[in-house]
């Protein structure tokens, strides 16, 4: 073989793949058109899911259960490795306590907007909605004011729960018992900065565990990113089922209440958060691009929890949020902000429900809907699902619950969009918080972009050991 021939050889060109952010949207658009014709198809004739609905849900399911799995290991090693940086807990405690003031901001406007909407639209008006009343019914979980004791104190270490369902034999006796584990993301930060700043006081023989914690945390980062390479595929069985499953058919009878909640989405995503960016004097191009594969897969998860590795991936690596920072905000983020699950969906929710049954609120009931969404979303931490804070809101205001069933036809659908809201707020409010204490890291979010999720993965060069550099927590602690 002649040197001539090698050379070309060696100069065959790789095989390059699309970028990121065109996986993701070919995925979208491909999941649609599966989604549809596994709709065309049709259930079995048993009344079975037909194999391409099959096949679908269980791309998506495995994806979000591989996200899931990794978030417990991912919160507490990132909190006590961000504990151990900064050294001290004053500044943190700032920072905590402006983080949850922007919560609260920022749901305030999100449930003044709902209740702006639901007395505008008025979706339970009659003519509004074709729901029969036959419908209504209450739900088996209900959200209580105790709930924030409840989830705040953990069961075990880990935060682990355990749930039996039994189905009945063939002979009318005990079937099969599944037992399945779920985890209190809530109760595992509390253990988390617990064990923190307990290794902090434990001085130098704490030091062995904190360096363990922060290599641990770089091996489960590498993992994370291996499961964020599968995004594309994920997204594309998660849109897929949906499309197939819900059909978008059910919004007739509830359209008018699907167009207030999807109204009130559309601005506060596209409207209050832009504003507060700019008012920072932040791009609101940047924050979009930057937050993208969070959001958008939020959207077809309808997941917080599911989504947080990559909320908090997004959060350092595009929007230039201190890691330091981040690894608390955001956790705690999923677990007490959700602007569009506790704040627009209950406050047009609880006006619908009032409309429908022929009630009058009062406006000492719209401060009520106002308290309960700003507050409420923290009292049920422990618990997960819009309905936990519907009920929460329904039962403050002494509305039948049974309005719930009215609404449950549709959730799916509504989810999608709310939980989109939910973790772009969980993105906004570190990065505003970030930027007021000076600690926002505005070279790289000037350059925010969905492939800078994977910039520091792709370079030969490690990353550096955080524990090596300034941590700007630590610099900014020293200044105030």
């Amino acid at each position: 073989m002649s040197g001539a021939e090698t050379t070309a050889r060696g100069r065959r060109p790789r095989l390059r793949f699309p970028s990121f952010s065109v996986q993701i949207l070919a995925a979208l658009v491909l999941g649609v058109a599966l989604g549809w014709a596994a709709l065309a198809l049709g259930e079995t004739p048993s009344g079975e899911p037909n194999w391409l609905t099959a096949t679908l849900s269980t791309i998506g399911t495995s994806f979000v259960a591989l996200l899931k799995a990794i978030v417990p290991p991912l919160i507490f090693f990132a909190i006590v490795a961000s504990i151990a940086n900064l050294r001290g807990v004053a500044n943190g405690a700032r920072l905590a306590g402006r983080t949850l003031l922007w919560f609260a901001i920022t749901a305030l406007i999100a449930v003044t907007i709902g209740i702006a909407l639901g007395l505008i639209l008025q979706p339970g008006a009659q003519g509004h909605t074709t729901v029969a009343e036959s419908s209504a019914s209450a739900p088996g979980r209900t959200g209580t004011w105790l709930d924030f004791l409840k989830g705040l104190i953990p069961a075990n270490f880990l935060g682990l729960q355990a749930s039996s369902t039994a189905t009945a034999g063939a002979d009318g006796g005990l079937g099969n018992v599944t037992t399945s584990l779920s985890f209190n993301a809530l109760q595992i930060l509390v253990v988390a900065i617990v064990v923190g700043i307990a290794a902090i006081k434990a001085g130098p023989k704490a030091e062995p565990f904190l360096a363990f914690s922060q290599s641990l945390l770089t091996v489960l980062q590498k993992v994370l990113w291996w499961i964020i390479r599968l995004a594309p595929l994920g997204t594309l069985g998660l849109i897929g089922a949906a499309v197939a499953t819900y059909g978008w058919a059910k919004v007739a009878s509830l359209g008018w209440f699907t167009v207030a909640i999807y109204a009130g989405l559309a601005i506060v995503l596209f409207v209050v958060y832009p504003v507060l960016l700019r008012a920072h004097g932040l791009s609101i191009t940047r924050f979009f691009r930057g937050a993208w594969p969070a959001i958008q897969l939020a959207f077809v998860s309808r997941s917080s929890l599911g989504t947080l590795p990559v909320t908090q991936r997004v959060t350092e690596r595009n929007l230039g949020v201190p890691s330091s920072y981040a690894s608390f905000a955001v956790p705690l983020g999923a677990t007490t902000k959700m602007d569009g699950c506790a704040s627009i969906y209950p406050a047009i929710s609880a006006i619908f429900v009032a409309q429908f049954f022929g009630l009058d609120l009062s406006v000492t009931d719209y401060l009520l809907i106002v308290f309960v969404s700003v507050v409420g979303s923290a009292a049920t931490a422990g618990l997960t699902g819009a309905t936990v804070m519907l009920t929460l809101t329904l039962s403050t205001l002494g509305l039948p619950l049974e309005g719930v069933g009215l609404l449950l036809a549709i959730d799916p659908i509504l989810d999608m969009g709310r939980t989109a809201v939910n973790v772009a707020g969980q993105a906004l409010v570190p990065v505003i918080v970030a930027e007021r204490e000076g600690i926002l890291d505005r070279a790289r979010y000037d350059a925010a972009d969905a492939e800078n999720l994977f910039a520091d993965d792709d370079a030969t060069e490690p990353v550096a050991d955080d524990r090596n550099e300034q941590d700007p927590l630590v610099s900014a602690g020293s200044r105030s």
